[in-house]
């Protein structure tokens, strides 16, 4: 019997200048796609939306926050495996 893997709606990044880790929806990741293939970056926006991770201390694990969107600078978010 195989392992099931859950199919999430969201990538995780880090934010390398911020030192933090970053849960972006998959539908964005065209922006960061974009980004990266345009010679010319100050044509292309910058910034992306994304939730924030934060550690809960009754299960001492990592969990998005929703509460929060914030924005992030796409030259600084690395793929987080």
């Amino acid at each position: 019997m195989g392992i099931l893997k859950s199919q999430s709606e969201f990538m995780t990044y880090e934010s390398t200048d911020q030192g933090m880790l970053v849960a972006i929806r998959k539908s964005e990741q065209s922006k960061i796609k974009k980004y990266w293939k345009t010679k010319d970056k100050t044509k292309v926006e910058n910034l992306i939306g994304g939730f924030p991770f934060v550690q809960t201390d009754e299960q001492e694990t990592l969990k998005i926050d929703f509460s929060k969107k914030l924005q992030f600078s796409i030259e600084h978010l690395k793929k987080f495996n």
